[in-house]
C-alpha cells in the first residue's frame, strides 16, 4: 500500500454519502488507506506518490458483497446440477465440496475473489461450512490477504447429518464440540475489530436443516460472547419451510427467534418466503437481508421483498450467493439483476379491483416509491451491505472512511448511448470489468487486469483441481 493516493479528473464521482453527493470533475485523496479529502479535483492535493487520472471514468465506493461460497467455483456448470432447486442440488453437491482441501481452497477463494475485484467488489463475507478433507478458513484467510481483498471469513458448521434428520450425508458434518473449540481458535487469531479492518471473522451454522438446536444456541452465545456477527441461510426456499414446520412446528423466523437469533448483531442470506409480520420483526430486531437474486432465479427459490424490506427499515445488501448456484462472482451483474428482479416482482402483483376485460389482465399504474430505481440497487451494494456486515468505514467515500473504490469507462461499448445519466448507466446496461479496484488504498485491479498475483497458474491449478474433484461422478 503506497502511503499516499490521489484519484483526479472523473468524468462522474459517485460518494454514497448522506447527501448522495455526485461530483462531476471528481477525485479523492487518501493517506495510509484513509480518505482525508474528497471533492472537485481542483480542491485536492497535487499530487501523491500513487496518481490515478480517472478522466472517461466513473468513480464508485467498493460493493460489499454479503454472502457467498467461494470454494464453490470449483463445482461451476456441474452437470449433475444443472436443473435443479435447492435441496437436490445440495445433495448433487454436498461430497464432492467435502473433498475440498487446502489447495483447492486456497485456488478456488483467489479465483472467486479476483472475479468479484474485477467486478468493483472490495469487500467480501464467505460462508464455508465443510471442512473435512484438511480444509480449514485459514487457508481462505490467507489467501485474502494474498490478493488483498478486505474479507469477512465464516467458521461456518454442519453438525445434523441424515441419520439424525438432516439433509446433509453423515460423513460431511462435525461434532459440535469441535464446530465450536475450533470457532473460538479462528476468532481468537484472526478477528481484527480495529476501524478499517481487513479480517474478521463471523459465526455462521450454515442451514435450518444442517445444524441442531443446540448448536445455533450456542454459536449465538460464543458470537456475543466474543463480539462478532452471525449468519446463517434462512426462508431460502418452501422446502425450507416445511422442514422446520414439520420438525418443530414452527416458521423459520420463528424458530429462530426462539434460539436466540434475532438482534443488530445477525444477518439472514436469501430471507425469501417471509409475511409482513416477519418483516417488521427484522425491522424491530435489527436484523439484516443478504439479497441474492441471481441465485435464487437460478434454484428457481422465489423473489426476495426488497421494497417491502427497504420501506420497513430492515437492514439489505446484496450478495452473489454460491459459484455453483451463481456460476459466477460478478456484483455489478448482481447489482442489475437486483434492480430487475424487483421491478418483475412488481409486474406479477394482481392489479387493484376488478379486471375490465376477462382475456386480458389490466396493467395498473405503479407509484414511484415502488419501482427499484438505479440508485437504490446501488445503495443495496454499498452502503447497504457495509451496514448489514456491521461496518461505518466503507460503502461511501467520504473522509475518514477507507480508499475502498473502483472505476469504470465510460467510453466503453457497453455505455455507448447511456450517457445522459452515467450513474444509472452502470446499473441499466450491461456489466463490464472495472478500469481499476482500490482496497484499503492498495490497487489490485489496474488497466482491467489483477495485478497483486499473476492470476493465469491460480487458474490452471484450480480447473485442474475442479476436474479431480468431480471425476469420480
Amino acid at each position: 500500500m503506497v502511503r499516499t493516493l490521489l484519484l483526479k479528473n472523473a468524468d462522474m464521482l459517485v460518494t454514497m454519502d448522506g447527501e448522495r453527493r455526485e461530483i462531476r470533475g471528481g477525485g479523492l485523496y487518501a493517506e495510509n488507506g484513509i480518505l482525508k479529502a474528497v471533492g472537485p479535483t481542483e480542491n485536492l492535493p497535487e499530487t501523491a506518490e500513487k496518481v490515478i487520472d480517472a478522466t472517461g471514468q466513473i468513480v464508485l465506493p467498493g460493493f460489499v458483497n454479503t454472502h457467498h461460497h467461494l470454494n464453490q467455483t470449483l463445482t461451476r456448470n456441474l452437470p449433475a446440477a444443472q436443473n435443479n432447486n435447492l435441496f437436490p442440488w445440495l445433495q448433487a453437491h454436498y461430497r464432492i465440496w467435502a473433498k475440498t482441501n487446502p489447495e483447492a481452497s486456497r485456488a478456488s477463494t483467489l479465483v472467486g475473489l479476483a472475479e468479484l475485484a474485477l467486478s468493483g467488489c472490495t469487500t467480501v463475507f464467505d460462508h464455508t461450512y465443510l471442512f473435512q478433507s484438511g480444509n480449514k478458513v485459514d487457508y481462505q484467510i490467507e489467501a485474502a490477504k494474498d490478493l488483498g481483498v478486505r474479507f469477512h471469513a465464516s467458521r461456518g458448521s454442519m453438525s445434523l447429518g441424515e441419520s439424525q434428520g438432516g439433509l446433509p450425508p453423515d460423513e460431511c458434518v462435525e461434532n459440535e464440540d469441535d464446530i465450536l473449540t475450533d470457532t473460538v481458535r479462528v476468532i481468537d487469531r484472526y478477528h481484527d475489530a480495529s476501524h478499517g479492518a481487513m479480517t474478521r471473522i463471523v459465526v455462521a451454522p450454515c442451514s435450518p436443516f444442517s445444524v441442531s438446536e443446540n448448536l445455533l444456541r450456542e454459536s449465538a452465545s460464543l458470537a456475543r460472547d466474543k463480539g462478532v456477527m452471525l449468519h446463517t441461510h434462512l426462508c431460502e426456499t418452501l422446502d425450507e419451510e416445511r422442514y422446520t414446520l414439520e420438525r418443530f412446528g414452527k416458521r423459520p423466523v420463528e424458530w429462530m427467534e426462539g434460539l436466540d437469533w434475532t438482534g443488530p448483531d445477525v444477518w439472514f442470506a436469501h430471507a425469501i418466503h417471509v409475511d409482513d409480520d416477519e418483516i417488521r420483526l427484522f425491522a424491530a430486531t435489527g436484523c439484516g437481508a443478504a439479497h441474492c437474486p441471481c441465485s435464487n432465479m437460478r434454484l428457481a427459490s422465489g423473489i426476495a421483498p426488497i421494497k417491502k424490506y427497504m420501506a420497513a427499515g430492515v437492514r439489505v445488501g446484496l450478495g452473489v450467493d454460491g459459484s455453483a448456484s451463481n456460476d459466477g462472482s460478478n456484483m455489478l451483474m448482481e447489482v442489475r439483476q437486483a434492480m430487475l428482479l424487483a421491478r418483475l416482482q412488481l409486474g406479477l402483483m394482481p392489479p387493484e379491483g376488478p379486471r375490465k376485460h376477462t382475456l386480458l389482465p389490466v396493467a395498473h399504474p405503479l407509484r414511484a416509491n415502488e419501482w427499484m430505481t438505479a440508485r437504490e440497487a446501488l445503495e443495496l451494494a454499498t452502503i447497504g451491505g457495509a451496514s448489514v456486515l456491521g461496518r461505518d468505514e466503507i460503502g461511501s467515500l467520504q473522509v475518514g472512511k477507507c480508499a475502498d473504490f473502483f472505476t469504470l469507462d465510460l467510453n466503453s461499448i457497453q455505455f455507448a448511448g447511456a450517457l445522459h445519466d452515467p450513474v444509472a448507466a452502470v446499473v441499466f446496461c450491461a456489466p463490464q470489468s472495472a478500469r481499476t479496484t482500490v482496497i484499503n488504498g492498495r490497487t489490485v485491479v489496474e488497466d482491467g487486469a489483477v495485478v497483486t498475483m499473476d492470476m493465469a497458474p491460480v487458474i490452471n491449478q484450480h480447473n485442474r483441481l475442479s476436474l479431480e474433484l468431480a471425476s469420480d461422478l
